[in-house]
C-alpha cells in the first residue's frame, strides 16, 4: 500500500469511524466492504435494500453481515431527515414533499446521513458521475469557513529505488475548470494539506509554460499573481512559480534558469493552471510513469465527501475509503 496508508489505518484503529457507501448492492463496494468489516477499523454504512444487499453478497461471495445498511424507504429518522433538509434548503423554497422525492436518491441521503452524525464521511461515484457526489455535498455539507469552493487533488505514489515510496500532490485536476487567481490559492493551500497526512513535505509549484516570466500572456500572469498570493497566505509553505515543470522538479533545470534551488528543483506538490491541464497531468504521471493514482480526493467540505472514478476496482475503493476517514 502507499506511503502514508499505515498511519491512516493506526490513527483509524485508535479512532473508528462510520463511512456511507452510497452503492450498497455495487460489487466492488461490497468488496472494500467485506475487507473493511475484517480489519474492525472503519465501519461501513451502505444505502439501499438489506436483502437486495445481501443478495449482491452471497452471489459475489463477501461478507457484509457486520455492515449497517440503511434502506431509504424505511430510515426510522426520514422525517426528520426531511424536516432538516428543508430547512437547509429554505431559500431555494423546498416543500417537504420535494425533500422526500430528492432524499429517495442515495447520493443525497447518505450525504444527509453524514449532515445528521450518522456516519464520518462518504464515498460515492461508482456508478454516477463527480457533479452528482458533488453538488450534494456542496448543498447540505457546504464549505469550510473561509473557503468559497469545493476542489480536489489527486495523490500520486510510485516505488523509488530507495525503497521508499516516491508521493506526489496534483490539484486542481477534476473540479474547477477554470480557476481564478483566488481559487488556485485556495486550491494550493487545501492540496498542500492534504498531502501532509500522507507524509508528504509539501513543495508547491504553481505551473505554466512560463518560468519567471519567460513567457508572457494572461495565463501566465495568472499564475504569476496567484504564486505572489499564496506566498503572502501561507508564508510558512515552501511555494514557487510561475514555473515550468521541468524547472519544478529538476535542481539542474532550475540552476540553468538560475532559480533559488531550495525549493525549485524539488517540488512535490503542483497546481496546474486548469483542469485541462491538471487531468492531463495527472494521466501522464499515472499511465506512463508508473504512479498510482488516489483521488480525486475533495477538499474545502465541512465533512470528508469523496468520489469515485466509475471504472474503480474494489482495491480502489478500499484504499479511498481509508483515505477518506482518516480526512474525518
Amino acid at each position: 500500500m502507499a506511503y502514508g496508508f499505515g498511519a491512516m489505518i493506526d490513527q483509524l484503529k485508535k479512532n473508528p469511524k462510520k463511512i456511507v457507501f452510497t452503492e450498497g448492492t455495487d460489487e466492488r463496494i461490497l468488496e472494500a466492504s467485506s475487507r473493511l468489516l475484517a480489519s474492525n477499523f472503519l465501519q461501513p454504512i451502505l444505502v439501499g435494500n438489506p436483502d437486495e444487499i445481501m443478495d449482491a453478497a452471497e452471489k459475489a461471495g463477501y461478507n457484509v453481515r457486520g455492515a449497517r445498511m440503511i434502506d431509504p424507504k424505511n430510515y426510522e429518522r426520514f422525517d426528520e431527515m426531511v424536516e432538516l433538509f428543508c430547512e437547509l434548503r429554505k431559500k431555494k423554497g423546498v416543500t417537504p414533499e420535494q425533500a422526500r422525492g430528492i432524499l429517495s436518491s442515495a447520493n443525497y441521503f447518505g450525504t444527509m446521513l453524514v449532515k445528521m452524525g450518522e456516519a464520518d464521511a462518504l464515498l460515492g461515484g461508482a456508478t454516477y458521475s463527480t457533479a452528482d457526489t458533488v453538488r450534494p455535498a456542496l448543498q447540505v455539507i457546504k464549505t469550510k469557513p473561509g473557503n468559497s469552493i469545493v476542489s480536489s487533488c489527486f495523490i500520486l505514489v510510485r516505488p523509488s529505488a530507495s525503497g521508499e515510496n516516491e508521493v506526489l500532490a496534483m490539484g486542481d485536476c477534476a473540479i474547477n475548470i477554470h480557476p481564478t487567481e483566488d481559487d488556485l490559492v485556495e486550491i494550493a493551500g487545501e492540496t498542500a494539506a492534504c498531502a501532509k497526512v500522507f507524509g508528504v513535505d509539501p513543495k508547491v509549484a504553481f505551473l505554466s509554460y512560463s518560468t519567471a516570466g519567460s513567457g508572457k500572456g494572461e495565463d501566465v500572469d495568472k499564475m504569476h499573481n496567484a504564486t505572489a498570493k499564496a506566498k503572502e497566505k501561507y508564508p510558512d509553505l515552501p511555494i514557487v512559480g510561475e514555473i515550468q515543470f521541468d524547472a519544478a522538479v529538476s535542481p539542474r533545470v532550475a540552476k540553468t534558469k538560475h532559480l533559488p534551488t531550495d525549493v525549485a528543483g524539488h517540488c512535490n506538490t503542483f497546481i496546474f493552471p486548469d483542469i485541462n491541464a491538471g487531468n492531463c497531468g495527472y494521466k501522464i504521471a499515472q499511465r506512463l510513469g508508473g504512479f498510482d493514482a488516489y483521488g480525486p480526493i475533495l477538499l474545502g467540505l465541512n465533512a470528508p465527501i469523496n468520489d469515485l472514478s466509475r471504472g474503480c476496482n474494489g482495491q480502489e475503493v478500499y484504499s479511498m475509503a481509508i483515505i477518506t476517514a482518516a480526512l474525518a
